[in-house]
């Protein structure tokens, strides 16, 4: 018995070792969500109101899919949101399918296409 005794210990500390890992780390795999569903991102489309509703987190990727000869994705900052104006030093993505992954905080995104954010192609998202 005391053979029986001597496995069952360290196999038990190590059940219980995996089970306090998964209670207090969560996954590192962020949502991933396209931009606007199917329509895209696309001065057809008022895409402002479109986070409306959804939850972020830091971590999460937002997935812009647009006419590359139409339109671009440019992260701005608060004043840039506003008068829908780039500033300098913007990230300006071109390739029609941009991935961008959240930081936490608000994210600002407007498309750098003249018309486009007066339009209202742009979007704010707030990652917690």
């Amino acid at each position: 018995m005391s053979q029986r005794r001597g496995i069952a210990g360290p196999a038990m500390f190590i059940v219980v070792a995996q089970l306090c890992l998964l209670v207090h780390f969560e996954p590192v795999h962020g949502v991933t969500y396209l931009v606007n569903g199917g329509a895209g991102w696309n001065s057809n489309q008022n895409v402002s109101n479109w986070p409306n509703g959804k939850h972020f987190k830091a971590g999460d990727k937002l997935v812009f899919n647009y006419d590359k000869s139409l339109h671009d994705v440019a992260v701005v900052n608060q004043d840039g949101y506003n008068s829908c104006k780039t500033p300098a030093g913007s990230k300006v993505f071109h390739t029609g399918l941009d991935a961008i992954t959240l930081p936490k905080g608000q994210n600002y995104f407007i498309s750098d296409f003249p018309g486009d954010c007066d339009s209202g192609m742009k979007i704010t998202v707030n990652a917690e």
